[in-house]
């Protein structure tokens, strides 16, 4: 009889099929797993599977007594109380770098998009103004990358990669983190240095307590008004309400963004607005990804089931 593992947050069928080949799996489709299943048939679970973003509190991790493994899909963990889940002595796992390749592509496929102007130059050619030779202040001439400034907050696995592909566009590549690291790129001390340096802020941090709106209006202003926020990490490390105004009063010169603080709702505000690209935090969403992290999860529940340590621990 296979193991039982409880699906917590909302994924599409799809993507839980190869687990499901492995596994006996149980989904409570983003809702509280005891307003969905009885508690006696809760009370066998052993492990759970969740995305990182979605909020796992000690009190649902009280619902499950036997829960003694949290599987986070995708690299992210910052959704589950890790101190709750350590005094209950569950491990957690996630699937670090899986998706850093597809992340990193789309944070360069945003930076492209919003420096080149491509969504206004878009509708320009859809709605006939450049067959009416109508004028637009949008498609003036913008800067081109050799020799741009990119700063990047958080050098990991996705941070790296970005890194690299920018490298090719002849950019000068600075980068801020908690220490520095053994890569061939200009350090500096704080974000504050970093913004000040830079014309293209690249977030790829992940989220925690120290990195909520670390990215507020001082920072923007010191990005300056040919300056550019992309952000592919966590929707939380921005300021929003303070990135607005900045798009608005041409305090930086747009934006690129994958997440936001509370999805799928962006603010109003941004949504309106022609200097940001705004996609549905779809960086780790391509087949080789979705693959690479259900290897982990898989890995993972593999190695708890058969009494070892996780392959792919949160440490």
């Amino acid at each position: 009889m296979p193991d039982r593992v409880l699906i917590y947050s909302r994924f599409p069928k799809a993507l839980m099929l190869r687990i499901g080949e492995r596994f006996e799996l149980l989904d409570a489709a983003g809702k509280p797993p005891a307003e969905v299943f009885p508690a006696e048939q809760l009370s066998g679970i052993r492990a759970i599977i969740t995305a990182g973003g979605t909020q796992l509190p000690g009190r649902v991790m009280d619902t499950l007594p036997s829960l003694r493994a949290i599987i986070c899909y995708g690299t992210g963990y910052d959704g589950v109380d890790l101190a709750a889940a350590r005094e209950r002595k569950i491990a957690v796992g996630n699937s670090p770098g899986a998706n850093a390749a597809s992340v990193a592509d789309l944070a360069v496929t945003l930076m492209l998009t919003a420096t080149r102007r491509i969504v206004p130059a878009d509708g320009f050619v859809r709605d006939g103004s450049w067959a009416a030779s109508k004028p637009s202040p949008l498609l003036r001439a913008v800067p081109g990358n050799p020799g741009r400034r990119v700063g990047i907050y958080g050098i990991g696995e996705i941070g790296r990669k970005i890194a690299a592909r920018l490298s090719a566009f002849e950019m000068e590549i600075g980068y801020y983190s908690r220490s520095r690291r053994e890569v061939p790129y200009r350090y500096f001390e704080s974000v504050e240095a970093l913004a000040e340096w830079c014309s293209v802020l690249m977030i790829a941090v992940r989220a925690s307590a120290d990195t909520h709106h670390v990215v507020n209006a001082g920072i923007l202003k010191k990005l300056g008004s040919d300056g550019y926020v992309i952000n592919i990490a966590r929707g939380s490390v921005i300021d929003e309400a303070a990135l607005a105004v900045a798009l608005k009063d041409n305090i930086i010169a747009g934006a690129g963004l994958d997440v936001f603080e509370k999805e799928p709702h962006p603010p109003g505000e941004l949504t309106g607005l022609p200097n940001v690209v705004l996609t549905p935090h779809i960086g780790g969403h391509t087949i080789d990804s979705h693959a690479a992290m259900q290897d982990c999860v898989l890995a993972n529940l593999e190695a708890f089931f058969a009494g070892q340590p996780l392959a792919y621990p949160v440490r």
